[in-house]
């Protein structure tokens, strides 16, 4: 199967590391709370968020629009300021604890390819609807050139 979505959509990847183990407690908070805006997210599709695969080190989530993806961050009102906030709040103690990084990919329609097999619907695939690979698609180059885009041989 592969990944077919509509339009524009952003992918937000987010990821910790913990960097000294022995204070491993001390990103628990942090992991609960990054299960309460999963769960916040899933339960409220009109905020934007087209599908997540919550994940350690690693979360995956993909975005109608990057002007959601901020309008749900930057509100009082959603999980993840408050969260965030808090976790700022502390971050001078927990210097050296955790490693916290996140990277934003804003992608074009028809810009990109994504192949399931003996996979539930996940990823792009459940943000967006999973359609068979036909002889025509049977690669990732034919893919991406029955999208739109032209990949160099």
């Amino acid at each position: 199967m592969m990944a077919e979505i509509e339009g524009d959509f952003v992918v937000f990847l987010i990821g910790m590391r913990v960097l000294r183990p022995w204070r491993l407690h001390r990103a628990l908070p942090l992991a609960r709370a990054m299960a309460g805006m999963v769960r916040e997210l899933k339960r409220n599709p009109p905020l934007g968020c087209l599908a997540v695969m919550p994940g350690w080190p690693v979360s995956v989530f993909y975005w109608r629009s990057y002007e959601q993806l901020e309008a749900w961050a930057l509100s009082p009102a959603n999980s993840h300021w408050p969260a965030m906030s808090a976790f700022n709040a502390k971050l001078v103690e927990r210097a050296g604890d955790m490693g916290f990084w996140h990277e934003t990919y804003l992608v074009k329609a028809g810009q990109y390819e994504a192949v399931y097999t003996a996979m539930p619907p996940s990823g792009l695939g459940a943000a967006g609807r999973l359609v068979p690979v036909t002889a025509q698609r049977a690669s990732a180059r034919q893919r991406l050139r029955r999208a739109g885009s032209s990949p160099e041989p």
